[in-house]
């Protein structure tokens, strides 16, 4: 399949996140439609939220610009609130995974 487009930049994230899957309660995984979060979703998501750290900050972090950074973070409120909101699995996605940061 031909590539249309800039070609995505690498981003650097910290901890590899492939193995969490989180579901509501008492509903078999199999029963449930499930969102996927991308491996840069969850690193905004961490930068952002769980460490407080300020949007121009996260972006030098994941190597990417601000704006992409923003793009990104925004998606990912999306998709959480979307799984939260309509009893989804969010599960890790692994097709997107950039290197890690050693």
């Amino acid at each position: 399949m031909p590539q249309y487009g800039r070609k995505k930049i690498i981003r650097t994230i910290s901890k590899d996140h492939t193995q969490v899957c989180f579901k509501p309660c008492g509903i078999k995984r199999m029963y449930l439609d499930r969102i996927g979060l991308d491996t840069d979703e969850m690193e905004a998501i961490r930068l952002s939220d769980f460490e407080g750290l300020y949007q121009e900050e996260c972006a030098n972090r994941m190597g990417i610009s601000r704006t992409t950074f923003s793009r990104i973070l925004t998606t990912a409120h999306k998709k959480i609130a979307d799984a939260l909101l309509h009893g989804k699995a969010i599960v890790m996605s692994t097709e997107n995974k950039p290197k890690e940061d050693k």
